[in-house]
């Protein structure tokens, strides 16, 4: 993978997802009656089995739960990469 960055920052995200036509999304049924559930980005078409929520919702569930936004911003061919995951800021 080249050029592949972490970062925390909401609006950092927002805007790489954003340029990319993604959306804030968790897998449906995986919310508890407090939230949460495990975040996803969906990218057009929806994605069966996801179901999108606010940018507000997802980012707590993702302070919450401790976690990073692992994505490349380019692919091999230089074209606008939509690689990207979720991991714990722990490691």
């Amino acid at each position: 993978m080249s050029d592949s960055r972490t970062t925390t920052d909401h609006d950092e995200i927002r805007q790489w997802c954003e340029a990319r036509g993604g959306h804030p999304a968790r897998v449906r049924d995986t919310a508890s009656g407090d939230g949460g559930g495990l975040l996803r980005i969906d990218f057009e078409p929806q994605a069966e089995g996801l179901e999108r929520i606010s940018w507000d919702d997802w980012f707590e569930t993702f302070e919450s739960s401790k976690l990073a936004f692992l994505h490349q911003d380019s692919a091999k061919d230089g074209s606008a990469s939509r690689f990207n995951k979720l991991v714990s800021r722990d490691g």
